[in-house]
């Protein structure tokens, strides 16, 4: 039989995740009204090489899993997956502060077969293991070789 004293605790335990998990949720989709910083000459030199020649498409709200696995980070703001001659420019909801910097990796656990808009995917330091923030995909442009 519970005492009032455990179930006093729990109900401060939930109380404490809920919370947690509530200011996760806030940090993880910020949206600022500020525009996003200037790219490095080295971030928009690789943007502008991965997409030279090509026109960009309808957004789509999913990726294909097979898809994503050549992705290349150019800043916080900005993540391109490549596709044979299609690129695919996301630009997550909010930032994915950190990500173009140092040591740090996107982690995406998918259960389906697509990464979608909205999906959540953490950002972790490489070098500890530690998730340091997260966020949500936007939607995915499809840029393709010009006619």
């Amino acid at each position: 039989m519970l005492r009032e004293t455990d179930i006093t605790r729990r109900n401060i335990e939930m109380r404490m995740y809920l919370l947690a998990a509530a200011a996760t949720s806030l940090v993880a989709c910020q949206s600022t009204d500020s525009p996003p910083e200037q790219r490095s000459a080295k971030a928009q030199a690789t943007y502008d090489k991965l997409l030279a020649g090509k026109a960009p498409g309808r957004a789509e709200s999913c990726l294909p899993l097979q898809r994503s696995n050549d992705m290349v980070v150019i800043d916080d703001d900005t993540i391109l997956y490549r596709d044979g001659r299609t690129t695919y420019v996301n630009k997550p909801l909010g930032s994915c502060n950190l990500l173009g910097r140092g040591s740090y990796a996107l982690v995406t656990r998918s259960t389906g077969s697509q990464l979608c808009r909205g999906d959540i995917a953490q950002v972790t330091d490489m070098t500890t293991g530690v998730t340091v923030g997260s966020c949500a995909f936007g939607d995915f442009v499809p840029y393709r070789p010009a006619s």
